[in-house]
């Protein structure tokens, strides 16, 4: 292990929980609840109905091999969603949904993107700084606990929505279908562990640090961000807890059927590692040796080792990306 106590004295609590590398991939997700597939197939088939009639405007942002552009979307339950469209140059051969963490995104990030794939950066509902929205909690007011109360209104079922039209919106902007690989990290890793299961246009996925993951254990975890917001709203709504069992990334992870890279790390304050390898090994236990794991030192911290390890991420979600075309 790592030396966290020299990296991070000041940390107020163990980041790693008491868990090492071999106890991380023993971690199990939770059973799925009753109706869970029925739940998520029917999500699925709602939003598959929605015309997300992207609009595209200039970006003065520029790319070596891609045109950026703003792009705005329909969303499930006729929201309409901010982003950015990075079109090729030449015709594209492989398509690209990249999504962000909790923080929203300032700007679109092509550094892992093949010259030849085409990308849409959607921003999820209610995040900065391109879907803030009057419909939908921002981060600082419960954004994460947005509906909460009823599986049919809680705001990661339309997290996962806002996933698959964006997609729609992509291949309507390419005016063809190509094959989607999905890449997100912490929010956006979690967000994609609950879409890709159930939409079968989606053949490989690139998940760092996945949030959402093993909530029996997330729960009893400390930690900082949108996860201690849940823990304190559960303490005082028990109730909610069963709301969560639908939206738990390890347990929709044991329906993924696609190539993954995740990247899950040993020490992590904000997503507890044993929620992140879970989702892995969820992967794993469907997949197999198509489940890939990049171990990191930590997550949602700087660290000596930090640099290495994202440059060796970056060149791991190309080559998923390359492999997938």
């Amino acid at each position: 292990m790592p030396p966290f106590q020299a990296w991070f004295p000041d940390a107020p609590f163990d980041a790693t929980h008491g868990y090492d590398l071999d106890a991380l991939l023993q971690v199990q997700p939770p059973a799925a609840p009753a109706g869970f597939d029925d739940f998520w197939q029917q999500v699925y088939t709602d939003a598959r109905t929605v015309d997300p009639q992207p609009w595209m405007t200039p970006d003065p942002m520029t790319g070596r091999h891609h045109e950026v552009h703003h792009v705005d979307l329909t969303t499930l339950d006729g929201l309409r969603l901010g982003g950015w469209v990075a079109l090729p140059h030449g015709p594209a051969r492989i398509g690209v949904v990249i999504s962000h963490g909790y923080g929203g995104r300032a700007e679109p990030d092509l550094t892992a993107l093949p010259a030849d794939a085409a990308a849409i950066f959607p921003v999820a509902r209610g995040l900065p700084t391109m879907s803030l929205m009057p419909e939908v909690l921002r981060p600082e007011d419960g954004h994460v606990i947005d509906g909460i109360e009823s599986v049919d209104t809680y705001v990661l079922r339309g997290c996962a929505a806002d996933v698959w039209c964006a997609a729609t919106a992509l291949h309507q902007l390419l005016e063809r279908e190509l094959p989607l690989v999905f890449v997100g990290g912490s929010f956006g890793g979690g967000q994609g562990a609950l879409a890709l299961p159930w939409d079968e246009r989606f053949v490989a996925a690139a998940l760092n640090v996945p949030s959402f993951g093993q909530y029996d254990l997330r729960l009893a975890q400390q930690c900082t961000g949108s996860g201690a917001r849940v823990t304190e709203y559960v303490k005082d709504h028990p109730q909610a807890r069963e709301v969560l069992r639908y939206f738990d990334a390890a347990t929709a992870a044991t329906r993924l059927q696609i190539p993954t890279l995740m990247a899950c790390a040993l020490w992590d304050p904000a997503v507890p590692p044993a929620g992140q390898f879970a989702v892995h090994n969820a992967a794993r236990s469907a997949t197999g040796d198509a489940a890939r794991l990049q171990v990191l030192s930590a997550g949602h911290a700087e660290y000596p080792s930090q640099v290495g390890e994202a440059a060796v991420w970056l060149r791991g979600v190309r080559d998923l990306i390359n492999a997938a075309a």
